[in-house]
C-alpha cells in the first residue's frame, strides 16, 4: 500500500529500507523523503517501521563442531 501519497512511497519500500539498516524516521525522511510534506504520513509510516524492526529476526552466528573423536 501506498503509505506516504506524495512522494509514492510503499509500505514494502519502508520494509526495504529497513532491512537495508534503516532505523528512525529521521532516516526514512532523509533517505526516502517520507513525511517531508503534508506529514499526514508520519504516523503509518512509523507503524510500518517499528512493526517490521520488531519483527526481525537476529542474525546468529553458529558455529559448527565435530563430535569428539573417541578411540
Amino acid at each position: 500500500m501506498i503509505v506516504c501519497v506524495c512522494n509514492n512511497i510503499s509500505d514494502r519500500e519502508i520494509r526495504q529500507a529497513v532491512d537495508l539498516g534503516l532505523s528512525s524516521m529521521a532516516e526514512l525522511r532523509r533517505d526516502l523523503g517520507v513525511a517531508t510534506c503534508c506529514g499526514k504520513c508520519h504516523s503509518c509510516a512509523k507503524e510500518v517501521l517499528q512493526e517490521h524492526i520488531s519483527n526481525q529476526t537476529p542474525l546468529q552466528e553458529r558455529v559448527l563442531q565435530r563430535p569428539a573423536l573417541t578411540i
